[in-house]
């Protein structure tokens, strides 16, 4: 296939390194055309790079190399040209600009993908004579190593063009999901469960970034919490996407940003690039550490009945069967608050705490703490977990962990539910290109359908807040003993 990539910055670069590796004749230009002269020498030392590492041989980064054409202008004539990447600055009146030049000399049978990643396809499409010619080709940076495309098929894109370009990017080495011309497309809409809750956590003063990233890693197993990963990619560049999608979907509760994102930007406190975000990035600054835990051993009785309960008891076997007057109460909570058990059970306020459930195989496990909580016996609970870390944190309904997964299934579902994209798809996705431990539904399934209702429904009756309300995905799944995976009824596509 010969291949037009336009626009020669990291991500033009990336996408013609990739092409040109897979066999592809690649051709480069760009509106400045010195940049293509540069971008082809950058493949270049990336190439010779593989070579020292033994990844490819000489001869081979030499076809590679071969195989990259430089353009002087972008609307060359070329009628044996398959296929036009764009991956210019994001702005629909350039990319709208650039198409309608490049229909005026490349053949009807050339297709037109755009590789924006929050620019409507439709829109982009609607400026030129024939839309049906062009879709969406979403790659994510670096685009060698993120292995993962989105295919995004317009209002007015021919049927058979998405599937040529999911077999395109399957044959190169990469993985394709389709997915619905929609704000944030997939990845970046599934993404926004995760950062829009850890912000939801921040408001409420659960705990602090420091804190609440610990339990994402430790608790839930995430490569980086939500805080490290906004300074990574730049809070400025996150809450802007975060109000994009949010407005695209007309205000969705389940994706409502934070108010303490406005000023954060306004005082440029962006993260790595800015310097200092949440953390401290200047040189020498030191990471914040974490207080040891001191083993204790003191009086210890469990709270409460079932499941929970029980796997709490199994895992502290030295509490005891009976609650005396010096002893520090744990109470298991999914979905419900500390406090509501104190009030309900008549325990003792300054010595009761929470347990989360999800913390108890982990490595770091979970106590939450009320305004009533004494501090030496938060101190004998926290000794007395028996984990290698503990975080404390205030009472909140469902704690830190639930409220995290809670949101990034709920999330993932609500994509399920409108059709913007296969359960399978959405989880291909999202573990390949956010690095989560598995795809949202799937992680949803390891905690059970019923469980995560039942966490919902409390959340939601707990804080009336109509983010928690249960997606219809989840309840429907949970009353019909099916997995979060389990696609929708296919209906058959009746014609007019």
């Amino acid at each position: 296939m010969r291949i037009r990539v336009i626009g020669t910055g990291v991500m033009g670069r990336g996408i013609a390194q990739w092409a040109a590796t897979a066999g592809h004749i690649v051709e480069l230009a760009d509106a400045r055309r010195e940049a293509v002269g540069e971008a082809i020498d950058f493949v270049a030392r990336l190439l010779d790079r593989a070579v020292v590492k033994g990844r490819m041989t000489e001869s081979e980064a030499g076809e590679v190399r071969s195989r990259l054409v430089p353009l002087d202008v972008v609307s060359a004539p070329g009628d044996d040209v398959d296929l036009v990447i764009e991956a210019v600055r994001e702005d629909l009146d350039t990319k709208a600009e650039l198409f309608t030049s490049l229909e005026a000399v490349l053949p009807s049978t050339t297709i037109f993908a755009t590789n924006t990643s929050s620019l409507p396809v439709t829109r982009i499409a609607a400026t030129l004579a024939d839309p049906s010619r062009l879709a969406g080709l979403h790659f994510f940076n670096p685009v060698p190593l993120m292995k993962i495309v989105e295919v995004v098929p317009g209002a007015s894109t021919r049927p058979d063009i998405p599937g040529v370009l999911a077999e395109l990017v399957r044959a190169s080495g990469h993985r394709a999901v389709t997915v619905a011309d929609t704000p944030g497309f997939l990845v970046n809409h599934a993404g926004r469960g995760l950062v829009t809750e850890a912000f939801a956590l921040l408001e409420d003063s659960v705990a602090e970034p420091v804190v609440i990233d610990r339990i994402a890693r430790d608790v839930l197993g995430l490569r980086m919490g939500p805080f490290e990963l906004m300074d990574l990619t730049g809070l400025d560049v996150t809450a802007a996407v975060i109000d994009s999608i949010w407005t695209g979907f007309r205000h969705s509760d389940r994706l409502r940003p934070s108010f303490l994102t406005p000023n954060r930007v306004a005082a440029g406190l962006y993260g790595r690039k800015s310097g200092c975000g949440f953390y401290d990035h200047r040189p020498g600054a030191e990471d914040t550490p974490e207080a040891a835990v001191v083993a204790t051993e003191c009086p210890l009785w469990i709270a409460g009945s079932g499941p929970d309960a029980d796997a709490l008891r199994a895992a502290l076997p030295a509490a005891s069967d009976e609650l005396t007057p010096e002893a520090v109460v744990l109470v298991p909570t999914w979905g419900t608050t500390v406090s509501a058990a104190i009030a309900a059970h008549g325990l003792p306020a300054s010595r009761t705490f929470g347990a989360d459930p999800l913390s108890l195989t982990a490595r770091r496990r979970v106590l939450a703490v009320t305004p009533a909580s004494d501090p030496d016996a938060v101190r004998a609970a926290v000794g007395a977990l028996g984990a290698e870390s503990v975080s404390v944190v205030r009472d909140t309904a469902g704690s830190v962990a639930q409220r995290l997964l809670a949101s990034i299934v709920s999330v993932a579902a609500s994509i399920a539910e409108r059709s913007l994209a296969t359960p399978e798809d959405i989880d291909l996705a999202v573990t390949a290109a956010l690095g989560y431990p598995a795809g949202p539904l799937a992680w949803g399934d390891r905690v059970g359908a019923v469980r995560l209702l039942e966490l919902q429904n409390r959340l939601h009756e707990s804080t009336g807040d109509p983010r928690y309300r249960p997606t219809r995905w989840l309840r429907e799944r949970a009353e019909l003993g099916l997995p979060l995976t389990a696609p929708a009824y296919p209906l058959e596509k009746e014609t007019p």
